[in-house]
């Protein structure tokens, strides 16, 4: 059947399915026929909107059919994408621009080496399930899953982003996490603290024990017959873990990002730190300011003028590779510094929990807490924080904050027994003269 008001539109009727189709002439004056859509579905008004809009792409020299059989074979081609393919193509350029690319392209290529012939868009939650149950009995902590699921999550984004296939599959599929041990438990319970005055004497003493013990082994190595290495008696710090703690313990800082800290990032004169902060560089690419208190601003003065104060490089230099220190590298220094703090703190008869459980990272849950339980906004402990969100602080630190919600309302009750006592007292006032009237009469 043929439209009475759109030459070229009809409808055909074929095993019982009606469609409507358009016919043209391509600019090479080819007859050719393009299927619009199934009635009643389309609707003779739909169909004529849709079939101007086609014709006007034959009018501009288009082709709609060539158009869609391209159209369709650019989406095969998407679904057919590997893994592999991907990885090795597209994602290893998008990842040369990142500082730690390739560690992310090796950590997919080897976590899910059984998937790299697969089809990106064929993952299911399924495939992310039974991935996590071989890796578990394989004795990979759930850690070091996320941090790998992580990774293949923000290639298949990227992926989707730019058009290699339609979507992430994987896109709202989380791992499961699992029940934590006793001890993993206490562990976390431990590590998001805030510590005592008490822990902090201790702490500061437990960093000037470690500084110690390595001026008294650096003379001991000079004296039998080591005289080349350098004298450490009479500079501030005897390697760069100290003045790293001092700071993070003063500005809140992860440890990855004081690692990354560079000398252009440090403005000494303003008393301020202006860096990319990393954790968060996918959400809020933008550096930040930091502002420094004095103490700090005192810890990077002296290790500047300890390394003969250089305008440019990585503020922690590693002196074997000449560039910086990896993030784990501090645990072997924290480690011994853990055990001066420990027996200080247990000599001192200042905190078993101190002797038990001090984490780096307590550091910097004990910077926010401070703040906050000394009065700070939360926004301002958010943004000090380097947090993306400010629901990550209200959700880890929010309770710490000065309760003023019973101050309010206890507020507002003595401004209402004030209110209402002084109309008592006025009514009362009345009463008395009017009984004086009374007598007097």
């Amino acid at each position: 059947m043929w439209d009475a008001e759109l030459t070229g539109l009809h409808m055909v009727r074929k095993r019982s399915v009606t469609s409507w189709r358009i016919l043209y002439r391509n600019a090479a004056g080819k007859e050719r026929v393009f299927t619009l859509g199934r009635y009643p579905a389309l609707t003779a008004d739909q169909a004529r909107k849709l079939a101007l809009n086609k014709l006007a792409e034959v009018y501009q020299g288009g082709d709609p059919l060539t158009a869609r059989k391209v159209a369709r074979a650019e989406e095969k081609h998407r679904e057919e994408q590997t893994l592999v393919a991907y990885l090795d193509g597209p994602y290893t350029a998008y990842q040369a621009r990142r500082k730690n690319g390739n560690e992310t392209l090796a950590r997919i290529r080897r976590d899910f080496a059984a998937w790299l012939d697969k089809s990106m868009v064929s993952l299911t939650r399924a495939d992310v399930d039974r991935w996590q149950a071989e890796k578990e009995a394989g004795g990979l902590a759930f850690s070091t899953l996320k941090r790998s699921y992580g990774a293949l999550n923000t290639m298949l984004n990227v992926a989707a982003e730019r058009g290699a296939i339609p979507a992430n599959p994987l896109k709202g599929v989380k791992l499961e996490r699992p029940a934590l041990t006793e001890e993993e438990l206490a562990e976390a319970a431990s590590s998001r603290r805030y510590l005592e005055d008490s822990e902090v004497v201790a702490l500061f003493a437990g960093l000037e024990a470690y500084q110690e013990q390595k001026r008294a082994e650096r003379r001991r190595s000079r004296y039998h017959g080591k005289p080349w290495l350098p004298d450490l008696d009479n500079v501030p710090y005897v390697d760069y873990a100290v003045p790293l703690i001092t700071l993070m313990f003063y500005t809140g800082f992860r440890p990855g990002d004081l690692h990354g800290l560079r000398w252009e990032h440090v403005n000494l004169a303003f008393a301020t730190i202006r860096k990319v902060i990393e954790k968060t560089a996918h959400k809020r690419p933008e550096p930040q300011t930091f502002p420094l208190s004095p103490e700090a601003v005192a810890v990077l003065k002296a290790w500047h003028g300890q390394l003969d104060e250089p305008a440019a490089g990585y503020v922690f230099t590693n002196p074997a590779s000449g560039g910086r220190y990896s993030s784990t590298a501090i645990g072997k220094p924290w480690r011994r510094i853990k055990e001066h703090t420990a027996r200080l703190a247990k000599e001192e008869r200042i905190s078993e929990a101190l002797a038990a459980d001090l984490e780096l990272y307590t550091l910097r849950h004990n910077f926010a807490s401070q703040l906050i339980m000394k009065g700070a906004d939360l926004l301002a402990v958010s943004r000090l924080m380097g947090h993306a969100d400010i629901q990550t602080t209200i959700e880890h630190y929010g309770h710490l904050a000065p309760d003023h919600k019973r101050e309010f309302v206890n507020r507002l009750g003595r401004d209402y027994q004030a209110l209402l006592s002084g109309q008592a007292e006025d009514a009362g006032a009345g009463q008395e003269d009017s009984e004086q009237d009374v007598a007097g009469g």
